[in-house]
């Protein structure tokens, strides 16, 4: 019996009415290359699934970047509600999923949500796309899947946009439930994926959400916006609950920011220990909160906190000040040490201005090795969507293509020729850190042959970036 004829004689459990069957694509990355680095499972969705598969729908969640049949899946199921979520480097993608499923089953309701949907809806204004959510996706596909199942109209729903072809219409905003009040992840939706999620050297991998927003007022970031400068939170028992469920042994805590709240990672690491639950963790945190409080590093490194996601950025007081990260460099260096004495291992990211000159280049590298660092990674600073960053800089952008939205490329004008910046910016992934202590590092997490799949990897990112001068020509 094929996936789809054991969903379609499945026992629907719950649902009064008409049980209907609903697709949920996670789109595929613009290059596969990025899902070469790392794939993380389709969170988001899982959570939407939960929800319908608790009012007694059949779900398929097709993770297309690792089954890129989607016609073929589509057609199979001929589902009644297809759902589409992304960022903001998928808008071109989603809308060409959605083109191509309609022109095969118009009757269809085709909805999108996700990041990009919630900071810019109208991107999705266009015939074959139904309904855009808006905010929080769990309750509202609930309720759109019942307004359809019954024929009903979708305006007493809110947190929704409607395209059109005088301009898309609002529903009212959509107040975020209690992070709590929400379903777990059905993470059965993707058992036939599992294996294959990974973040670099750790894989398989799981991810869970436990907090959501930020603390923090970075103007690159648009986290904390979409909450409206809320910080909500999971209770410790809520998330012990859950990763009492998850079998992977690597754990990817995809909060925007884990430890802004101290009293409470410091609960929930108590409540771990307490449950037995032997895990390997990869969270975010701030260097001053490192600084802050290396006590509380140093319980989760008891409990398995294998590495820690720090967003060092720049290289000088003056530009963190620029980005109001509200940090200094000597709390970077602080950081890195608390983290090294730990054996915690700094996974280190820096974004790199398009308005480096070759000083500013030479000054980020001896930076990150004055850093003491085992790995660091690099990104363009880009304006996203929904940031302060971008309002500021939308006048300038070289391309409005959301593809380029990948923090690969820099889409304002850069101070060095293109072709001067990207080759500058590669050789960040390949001198900033001594060669000892990369291959080292390399060979300890990724052994010899992972270290082969890397180099390879590392020639395809450089004929990527040798090649995107060409964009704006």
């Amino acid at each position: 019996m094929s996936y789809i004829e054991a969903l379609s004689s499945s026992r629907v459990k719950g649902w009064k009415g008409e049980a209907l069957k609903v697709l949920l694509i996670q789109p595929p990355s613009h290059n596969d290359l990025v899902d070469r680095i790392f794939l993380h499972e389709p969170l988001a969705l899982e959570c939407v699934g939960a929800g319908l598969v608790d009012d007694g729908h059949r779900v398929v969640l097709l993770d297309a970047r690792l089954e890129p049949d989607i016609e073929g899946l589509f057609t199979g199921l001929a589902p009644d509600i297809v759902g589409l979520t992304g960022f903001t480097s998928h808008v071109t993608i989603i809308r060409d999923i959605a083109k191509r499923l309609k022109r095969l089953r118009p009757e269809t309701l085709v909805v999108t949500g996700g990041h990009h949907a919630t900071v810019c809806p109208e991107d999705f204004n266009i015939p074959e796309i139904d309904l855009v959510v808006v905010g929080e996706g769990v309750q509202a596909m609930r309720e759109i899947a019942l307004c359809h199942g019954e024929g009903a109209g979708f305006d007493g729903i809110e947190g929704l946009a409607f395209p059109g072809s005088s301009g898309m219409t609002f529903t009212g905003p959509r107040a975020h439930p209690a992070l709590d009040d929400l379903p777990f992840p059905d993470r059965t939706l993707t058992k036939r994926y599992r294996e294959y999620y990974f973040n670099e050297w750790l894989r398989p991998m799981a991810s869970i959400r436990t907090s959501l927003g930020c603390t923090s007022r970075c103007d690159f970031c648009s986290l904390w916006s979409i909450t409206g400068g809320h910080y909500l939170r999971r209770s410790a028992a809520s998330v012990v609950a859950e990763m009492s469920t998850i079998a992977e042994p690597n754990v990817f805590f995809c909060d925007d920011e884990s430890m802004c709240d101290v009293h409470r990672m410091d609960e929930l690491a108590d409540a771990i220990r307490e449950a037995g639950i032997r895990k390997k963790y990869f969270l975010y945190a701030r260097a001053d909160t490192v600084v802050r409080h290396p006590e509380l590093f140093a319980k989760w490194r008891d409990i398995g906190l294998a590495q820690v996601f720090v967003g060092m950025e720049t290289f000088s007081d003056a530009r963190l000040e620029s980005m109001n990260k509200e940090m200094t460099v000597v709390q970077q260096m602080q950081a890195a040490r608390i983290l090294e004495r730990l054996n915690v291992l700094l996974y280190a990211n820096f974004m790199v201005d398009p308005d480096y000159t070759q000083a500013d280049f030479k000054e980020l590298k001896r930076h990150v090795r004055a850093l003491g660092l085992r790995y660091a990674a690099f990104s363009v600073l880009t304006p996203l969507p929904g940031s302060e960053l971008y309002e500021r800089k939308k006048q300038e952008l070289l391309s409005r293509d959301p593809e380029m939205v990948d923090m690969l490329h820099a889409i304002t004008p850069t101070a060095l020729p293109l072709k001067e910046f990207y080759r500058r910016f590669y050789n960040l992934y390949v001198s900033a850190l001594p060669a000892r202590v990369t291959l080292t590092e390399g060979l300890r997490r990724f052994g010899v042959r992972g270290m082969v799949e890397q180099l390879a990897l590392l020639g395809r990112f450089r004929k990527l970036l040798s090649e995107a001068h060409r964009q704006y020509s």
